[in-house]
């Protein structure tokens, strides 16, 4: 047997426990409201958001309805990933998997697989729902671009917070720890940026909120690649011509780039090192 085919027998393991288990079944609900909810709320051709504005088209609505994805994906895949190794230090069995004849770093690489493709394969099945649902409300389907666009995106985000979760686990030695650590970097990321963004502003001298100042929409711009949210975001602006703030499409794609392969590489050198 392959390298490969043992990491991906691994990884299928891990994905066969995570959606048979009662965790994903409590996450549903939280998945249908903030997925193909969010859609349903914002295709509605009366709805008018702050300013006045409406959504005209079907990748506006996608962007919108993308909170649903900030909020409820991410912390569902730190919720599903946050004992990935915790778990089994505490029952003794890493000692007893890491002692496999099969290198630290494939097992790395099938804990992510395993973990990402576990709450992955819902929310793409819900984005899907959620697809249908702007096409039957606003009569108007996205183009291939953009629903390419919008899936690697979620793709994307959902994996860098499997990470997040699974680097707790490995320097966690109780699950406890584990996951206030994951849900301290959700939390973080999803609403404290904004303190950083607005501290920053204020130490440059830089009117707080205003949108229609170019020195506090570039700032935020710039702010927003260094967190796995704002990145999201600027990669769904990409296929939003009338949006910009300054970060070109390359810049958003590099430093999606690397806020998957740092932390990759973190978990790597981490499962490397970890002491059961």
């Amino acid at each position: 047997m392959s390298d490969l085919q043992r990491i991906l027998n691994v990884a299928s393991r891990i994905r066969r426990e995570r959606l048979a288990g009662i965790r994903l079944k409590i996450m549903m609900p939280i998945l249908l409201l903030f997925l193909p909810g969010m859609a349903w709320g914002f295709s509605d051709p009366n709805i008018v958001l702050p300013g006045g504005h409406r959504p005209d088209t079907a990748m506006e609505v996608l962007f919108y309805a993308s909170l649903g994805v900030v909020f409820g994906a991410t912390m569902c895949a730190v919720l599903m990933a946050f004992d990935g190794v915790s778990k089994d230090r505490a029952s003794g069995m890493l000692e007893v998997r890491l002692a496999q004849p099969m290198p630290r770093r494939h097992q790395a690489t099938a804990l992510i697989l395993g973990h990402a493709q576990s709450i992955l394969l819902p929310v793409y099945a819900l984005l899907a729902v959620a697809v249908v649902l702007v096409r039957l409300r606003m009569g108007e389907w996205p183009t291939a671009g953009e629903l390419l666009v919008y899936s690697a995106s979620t793709g994307l985000i959902v994996l860098w917070y499997t990470l997040f979760a699974l680097l707790a686990s490995t320097s966690a030695r109780e699950q406890g720890t584990a996951i206030a650590f994951g849900i301290g970097v959700w939390f973080f990321f999803t609403f404290l940026w904004a303190l950083v963004t607005t501290m920053v502003a204020y130490a440059s001298g830089v009117a707080v909120g205003e949108a229609n100042d170019p020195a506090w929409v570039a700032l935020e711009g710039l702010l927003d690649l260094l967190s796995p949210n704002g990145v999201y975001h600027h990669l769904l602006e990409t296929q939003l011509p009338t949006v910009d703030r300054g970060v070109a499409a390359w810049q958003s794609w590099l430093a999606a780039l690397l806020w998957t392969i740092v932390p990759w590489w973190a978990l790597h050198r981490r499962m490397e090192r970890l002491v059961p």
